[in-house]
């Protein structure tokens, strides 16, 4: 009975060009694997940057001013409405697109955003609250004044900024089709914020006054006069997960006061603890007092 002689290791013929294949694929892995490129080292470098532990500032006088590293929490409300499908406190993260975070080791512009059940500070949910016209690191920033906010995204060299524009047929939000916000690298006016006063009778009263740190505040785009809000009850398919939607959107009660989904503190940094936050400190005095109350009832 014939033998087949033949074989990949004879090198003549198909199989002399499926072994020069095969080694040719191994010296392309091997390359890419050396310089950090390939796909599974791409998608952890991207996720342990965006994940990566930061220290927000810590304020003394109670204040937020420039230069400040905070977190933007859309805080929870008890009296919300019924459907959402994230309660609690969430903070603003960047977002990045999930095929592009696949393809790509570094951030891609324009990048999304959404908010999510964060609590500690990371690379994703930490901005630095940035002067528009010139350097006023240090000062404290104040109600009706122009600001910018950046965030890094953990990387040591890379600087996007809070960004809206007005809606169009192109571009808009992904699920409820209202004005996006997103990240850009471009310095422009659509990069610029104001904080204002949540009580609309006492707004005009506090122009020009310092803005609280870890209060209630509303974050108002200059551009297209809009405000940031969270969609709790619209969930976004993330590179993380389900997370809840962001736009640019002023919602009003019946009378005529912004409803809970434009409320947003800037928390700032626990001067008891590097690694958590004020919002934490405030929840865990809450904690204590209604225990302790507890505990000298009738």
């Amino acid at each position: 009975m014939a033998q087949n002689l033949y074989g990949p290791g004879v090198r003549i013929g198909n199989w002399n060009e499926d072994v020069y294949l095969e080694e040719e694929l191994m010296k392309d892995f091997l390359e890419k694997r050396d310089k950090g490129k390939l796909l599974i080292q791409r998608r952890r470098s991207l996720k342990q940057n965006l994940l990566r532990p930061m220290q927000l500032s810590m304020t003394e006088d109670g204040y937020i001013h420039y230069g400040d590293k905070v977190m933007l929490v859309n805080p929870d409300d008890p009296d919300t409405e019924a459907d959402v499908f994230l309660g609690g406190d969430l903070s603003l993260c960047m977002t990045p697109d999930e095929i592009q975070s696949h393809l790509r080791d570094e951030l891609e512009v324009p990048c999304g955003l959404s908010a999510v059940q964060a609590k500690t500070p990371i690379g994703r949910n930490t901005f630095i609250i940035l002067s528009v016209h010139r350097d006023a690191t240090g000062q404290v920033l104040r109600y009706g004044q122009d600001f910018c906010l950046g965030i890094t995204g953990g990387f040591d060299n890379k600087m996007l900024y809070l960004s809206s524009d007005h809606r169009t047929l192109l571009k808009s939000s992904k699920r409820s089709w209202l004005q996006e916000v997103y990240l850009t690298d471009e310095v422009s006016h659509m990069n610029c914020w104001q904080a204002a006063f949540p009580d609309p009778q006492l707004r005009l009263e506090y122009e020009g006054f310092p803005v609280l740190a870890n209060a209630k505040i509303l974050i108002n785009h200059c551009h297209t006069n809009r405000g940031l809000a969270a969609h709790r009850h619209l969930f976004l398919s993330t590179y993380f997960g389900k997370e809840a939607e962001v736009v640019a959107h002023t919602y009003l009660d019946s009378h005529r006061v912004e409803k809970p989904r434009n409320h947003w503190m800037l928390v700032t940094g626990n001067p008891r603890d590097a690694s958590s936050t004020m919002l934490d400190l405030a929840q865990t005095a809450r904690r204590g007092h209604s225990s302790h109350g507890a505990g000298h009832g009738p």
